[in-house]
């Protein structure tokens, strides 16, 4: 009998193990073939959806774009999670819609104005950067957000 009850159990605990890295596993990673505009779309969705496939899965996915220059100053995620959810940039979780325009570029970075409209019905503008990675590893050549402005509150949509 005793033995039946830690069989469920560890059974159970398997089960429970393989679900949760499924769930993380739906968070996309960088890669050198994510174009720049992609990279700001999918930490964008992300945000929009912060906890659709598991809490802050949006905000870990930002992270995963984040550059390592950016993690040094933002992180360890715990901290970043913080910062996302304060009052400077609270206002991209769960927003209902967003706008990326390219305002300059290079073959080395991107810059782009971001319009968010938020889940109060309030536009947001924010400048939002990313840079091709220039070291080694699995991050070689992959685009990745270097620098989100402090946000410019455009008013109401109403």
């Amino acid at each position: 009998m005793m033995l039946k009850k830690l069989h469920l159990i560890f059974s159970a605990t398997i089960i429970f193990l393989i679900s949760s890295s499924i769930l993380k596993a739906e968070l996309q990673v960088p890669n050198n073939l994510i174009m720049p505009n992609e990279v700001i779309k999918i930490q964008l969705v992300g945000l929009m959806n912060n906890d659709k496939s598991f809490k802050d899965s949006g905000i870990e996915q930002t992270w995963n774009f984040a550059h390592p220059e950016n993690k040094k100053y933002t992180g360890p995620l715990p901290h970043f999670k913080m910062m996302i959810k304060g009052k400077s940039y609270q206002m991209l979780l769960n927003h209902i819609s967003h706008t990326i325009t390219e305002v300059g570029s290079s073959d080395k970075w991107a810059q782009f104005e971001v319009i968010i409209l938020d889940k109060e019905k309030i536009y947001h503008k924010f400048n939002w950067q990313v840079e091709k990675y220039t070291g080694e590893g699995p991050l070689k050549d992959c685009w990745l957000t270097t620098m989100v402005s402090s946000p410019i509150a455009l008013g109401s949509s109403i």
